[in-house]
C-alpha cells in the first residue's frame, strides 16, 4: 500500500528538508531547502534555491555580504552532483498544500536531509541578508543566531 502524498510529507518535512522540482520559466527541476525552524506550524513554507550557475549568482548579487552566497559541493551534501550555489537573499515561498500537490502529481521529488552544519551556514547567509524582511528572518532563524 501506498503512503499518500500529505502523510509522507507531514512526516518528513523539517528545516533542511531538500525537494526536487520543476518552478521557473525554463520548466527545470531545482533543488529547494525548507528553511521554516518549524514548517508544520507555518502557513507559508520558506525555501531557498540551489543554482549550479555559480557565476551568474555572483553577478546577480555584486553588493551583498559573502555569507548570503553559500557554495555546497557535492563531497558536501550527498543530493548533489554538481557544484552548487545557495543565495539567502532571495527566499521563495510555498504553502503546504502547494508541496503535497507536486508530490501527488509526481513533479517533487524528496531528496536527503541537509546537515545540521550547512543549514547552520544557509541560517547564517539569511540572518545577515539586507533583502529578507526581519519577519521572515525570525521564522527561519532561530534566536541563538541573532548574537
Amino acid at each position: 500500500m501506498e503512503i499518500p502524498a500529505e502523510v509522507q510529507l507531514r512526516a518528513t518535512i523539517r528545516a533542511g528538508s531538500v525537494y526536487y522540482f520543476p518552478e521557473f520559466f525554463d520548466r527545470i527541476p531545482h533543488f529547494f531547502i525548507v528553511m521554516n525552524i518549524d514548517p508544520l506550524t507555518d502557513t507559508v513554507i520558506y525555501l531557498l534555491c540551489a543554482s549550479s550557475r555559480i557565476q551568474k549568482v555572483y553577478d546577480r548579487n555584486t553588493g551583498s555580504l559573502t555569507e548570503t552566497l553559500v557554495e555546497i559541493s557535492p563531497s558536501d551534501y550527498e543530493g548533489f552532483n554538481s557544484q552548487s550555489i545557495v543565495d539567502c537573499n532571495e527566499i521563495h515561498t510555498k504553502s503546504l498544500g502547494d508541496l503535497i500537490g507536486k508530490l501527488e502529481e509526481g513533479r517533487l521529488t524528496m531528496k536527503p536531509e541537509m546537515t545540521e552544519s550547512l543549514l547552520a551556514k544557509l541560517r547564517l547567509g539569511v540572518f545577515r541578508s539586507k533583502r529578507v524582511p526581519e519577519r521572515i528572518k525570525g521564522q527561519i532563524c532561530p534566536e541563538e543566531e541573532d548574537a
